[in-house]
């Protein structure tokens, strides 16, 4: 291998841009994961998410995870495919989806679907399609943490759809499902106590639902309360982004201890005037919801600065332009994995320094058979 871990030998065969994945962090990250709850794995619900990837889902079904986090159908279709035993869907179904989710339910009988709900009409409707298509849909209550994204907010309201729940007969009541992706503060204890805090009605109320049914669950947040909800025993964990880990959860959330699995490769195409390179790495190849200088780390390049970019061209300012050559390779760390994976068709596999094989991106489409 070469001296620096990311540098890739036989790079010529490697298309740019492009996302690259390192086999061998992938599988540390993963390990760090079933390390965080001591190998229980029944509290380990990763999400998909991240990597919306076949092979990936094998990897960790190989590692005795079995319980996945979904966003969308084709998500849990995949991992439905490759065995997962289940699949919780966050998202409140609406429109298509809900029958989408209950043909799910009838074509893997070997995979345990639930979805969320946060409102009795959502429960109903989930219900009556459900009673028509002769199944039960497993269910959990989203709840609103302080997000205001999605979910019911404590008090009488949610009470009525516990009850509505329970009185409908196609329906299973699973327990509460609380995200608290805001709280994302670089200091841990201080995050760790805005998460607890945000929970201590939220845990009552739960409490109180499992002294009536104790098969009760409560899943919570994602990768940045990854290590707050790891030191509660009574808590399932649903990180997604640590799989493959990204820039601005390495700044974020210091604590964590996972390694860069996933990398943008991308050439120079152009030096168009002194001191300015171009790259063929736009706004299509890498995620592009924060500013322009949040967007990438380069690895191999010092002392620049990514000024534009358009849909194919990214514009860099760096400070030894003559020492640069069109095509020279830059690898880079996306600032936010989730969304750059989403853009790509697949991913080049490699080990000890070579591509030794090539990933799709199976889920990136919204619909795949169901």
């Amino acid at each position: 291998m070469n001296g620096r871990w990311f540098e890739i030998n036989n790079i010529h065969t490697v298309d740019s841009p492009s996302i690259v994945v390192y086999k061998s962090n992938l599988q540390h990250n993963i390990s760090q994961m079933i390390n965080g709850v001591h190998g229980e794995m029944e509290r380990l619900m990763p999400h998909i998410k991240t990597n919306k990837m076949p092979e990936v889902m094998k990897l960790l079904l190989a590692s005795g995870i079995s319980h996945f986090k979904a966003s969308t159908i084709a998500e849990a279709e995949i991992a439905a495919e490759v065995g997962a035993h289940s699949v919780l869907i966050a998202h409140q179904l609406v429109g298509p989806k809900v029958d989408r989710f209950l043909a799910l339910i009838q074509q893997f009988p070997d995979t345990q679907f639930s979805t969320i709900v946060d409102a009795k009409e959502t429960a109903k409707l989930l219900n009556n399609n459900a009673a028509a298509a002769g199944v039960k849909a497993r269910v959990y209550i989203d709840i609103n943490n302080g997000m205001n994204r999605s979910g019911i907010e404590l008090g009488e309201g949610l009470k009525q759809l516990v009850q509505t729940i329970t009185n409908c007969g196609s329906l299973h009541f699973m327990g509460l499902h609380v995200y608290d992706g805001h709280l994302r503060d670089v200091d841990f204890l201080v995050r760790n106590r805005k998460i607890e805090d945000g929970l201590v009605d939220i845990t009552l109320f739960f409490e109180t639902l499992k002294n009536e049914n104790p098969d009760l669950k409560m899943v919570c947040g994602g990768t940045p309360s990854f290590t707050s909800h790891l030191l509660n025993q009574n808590r399932i964990t649903s990180p997604g982004t640590c799989v493959l880990w990204d820039w601005g959860y390495s700044e974020k959330l210091q604590e964590q201890d996972f390694k860069f699995a996933a990398l943008v490769v991308t050439r120079i195409i152009s030096k168009p005037t002194e001191g300015i390179i171009t790259v063929d790495m736009g706004h299509k190849s890498v995620a592009p919801e924060n500013p322009v200088d949040k967007r990438i780390k380069f690895l191999n390049l010092e002392q620049y600065e990514l000024l534009s970019q358009s849909e194919e061209h990214g514009v860099i300012k760096v400070q030894h332009w003559d020492e640069l050559q069109i095509g020279d390779v830059l690898y880079g760390v996306p600032y936010h994995i989730c969304p750059t994976i989403n853009l790509h068709d697949e991913v080049s596999v490699i080990e000890e320094g070579q591509k030794v094989g090539a990933w799709e991106i199976t889920a990136r489409k919204r619909k795949l058979r169901f």
